[in-house]
């Protein structure tokens, strides 16, 4: 779908008949509404209401599809394809995929050492290949006599690192289009019903690359982070250009309201050192008048051009990893984990005597009545998960979010949502581990008085805690 500039979809309502068609537009999409199924009618790995079936299967598809050296994978990447990653259960699911992370702390402040390519350690590169089309200037750096060829090494941790080898699991993609329409003012909510003990970090991050369909947003726009293990990240359509540069290696640029969104449209620099412009990949470069009129690299991967006009436009494949993303449902119930409802029926009590949902809310979501993505409004689902960033202690990765980051804010991670438990294969933001109980026991930080409690129930109710636990739907109270 490179080069394209019928840039993605836009939901559209025909005589109340909920279609998603391809566009191109210079304002703002308009909107859909859709009845709300029950539970039981969508399977794991289905659409929510609001997005044709043909729409959809085109969006997974392009979710599922491999990258390579022409469509601008490298110099460095994670994986191939964003289906890769995201696989448990049904395609968007978690995976058995782990980034690593680097950093140090300089005089209490967090540094990722930045000119040395941090934090994030890329595991793969594109290694050694021909341009004929490298650039004159860039031609003879890789082997004497071998004038087009490229070699792009594998990235390293640095010596300098203090904080070493730190992983994070691939995050699972199910009904995050319901927690991207829930409004700022809920999470608010969510931290001031928490006891000071145990209260949330309602993490507020700029908007880089807003929703194009909701009006209400900008650049630069404060707005709450839900997305990832820090919650940086504040809109999905910003979650899927940063996946497909940082683990994929695909720079692109878009239009929003006239401004070149270019915040994505660097390659990345394995150790901080750049590849020669033609080293990167293979995919063609940008004509001139593009780059003078957007200010992008001549080597970004994927753009759709000048946004003269107020030109709103979102490159393709984002548009199509937004669309995927946005209306995969949430997990729904299971009929053989909970085919023990004794079991189940204990470890919902144990599960709030010992505290677990002071992080892990019962709190019911409700979307709002219209969102502008176009899914259900007025859906109400249950997460177990509050969103927020809480000090996990010894549990914590150590890895900060922003530059001088102290120890503590380091430490913080967002709660996991546990509905889908079940079709996960591990657990914890590293992986470490593959079983409920496991996990639990290794909580620490906010988190350590609630596991002392489970630590102190008998083995039979922490089998009921965990049985209860992989039940949970977006159904379940």
């Amino acid at each position: 779908m490179r080069g394209s500039r019928a840039a993605g979809i836009v939901c559209l309502s025909i005589f109340g008949i909920v279609s998603w068609v391809g566009y191109e537009t210079s304002g703002q999409a308009p909107r859909a509404r859709a009845a709300v199924q029950t539970a039981a009618t969508i399977p794991l790995g289905g659409s929510l209401p609001g997005i044709s079936a043909s729409a959809f299967a085109a969006a997974k598809a392009n979710f599922k599809a491999a990258e390579g050296l022409a469509d601008g994978l490298g110099p460095i990447f994670n994986e191939r394809a964003c289906g890769n990653c995201h696989a448990n259960g049904a395609t968007g699911g978690a995976g058995e995929n782990i980034e690593r992370r680097f950093g140090r702390f300089v005089n209490g402040g967090f540094d990722p050492l930045a000119s040395e390519g941090g934090s994030l350690r890329q595991l793969f590169s594109v290694g050694n290949f021909n341009n004929p089309n490298l650039p004159p200037q860039n031609r003879g750096k890789c082997q004497a006599g071998n004038p087009t060829l490229c070699c792009v090494p594998v990235e390293v941790e640095p010596d300098s690192a203090t904080v070493r080898n730190r992983g994070r699991l691939t995050t699972p993609l199910f009904g995050l289009g319901l927690v991207d329409a829930m409004p700022d003012s809920f999470f608010d909510g969510l931290a001031a019903a928490q006891p000071a003990a145990i209260r949330g970090l309602v993490r507020r991050v700029p908007i880089v690359f807003p929703n194009v369909q909701d009006p209400s947003q900008v650049i630069g726009q404060m707005r709450v982070g839900r997305f990832g293990w820090k919650a940086a990240i504040p809109t999905l359509q910003q979650f899927a250009a940063d996946a497909y540069l940082n683990e994929m290696g695909i720079t692109t640029q878009s239009c929003f309201l006239g401004t070149s969104i270019n915040d994505f449209a660097t390659e990345s620099a394995p150790n901080g050192v750049a590849e020669p412009v033609g080293c990167d990949d293979l995919a063609p470069f940008q004509p001139p008048d593009v780059v003078a009129a957007t200010g992008i690299p001549v080597n970004t991967d994927d753009a759709v051009g000048t946004c003269a006009s107020g030109l709103t436009q979102v490159q393709d494949d984002l548009a199509n990893f937004f669309a995927f993303s946005t209306f995969l449902a949430p997990p729904g119930p299971d009929a053989t984990d909970r085919s023990d409802t004794g079991s189940i029926n204990r470890g919902s009590a144990l599960f709030t005597q010992v505290g677990c949902n002071g992080c892990h809310v019962r709190t019911a979501f409700v979307t709002p009545p219209s969102p502008p993505t176009g899914v259900p409004g007025n859906f109400s689902f249950h997460p177990f998960s509050d969103f927020l960033v809480h000090d996990m202690g010894s549990l914590g990765d150590g890895v900060g979010v922003n530059p001088g980051d102290t120890v503590a804010q380091a430490r913080g991670m967002r709660t996991a949502p546990l509905w889908g438990l079940k079709v996960r294969n591990h657990l914890l933001h590293d992986g470490r581990v593959t079983d409920v109980a496991t996990a639990v026991k290794q909580h620490d930080g906010q988190a350590a008085t609630a596991k002392n409690a489970f630590n102190a129930l008998s083995s039979s109710s922490q089998h009921d805690i965990v049985q209860f636990v992989r039940s949970i739907g977006y159904d379940t109270l």
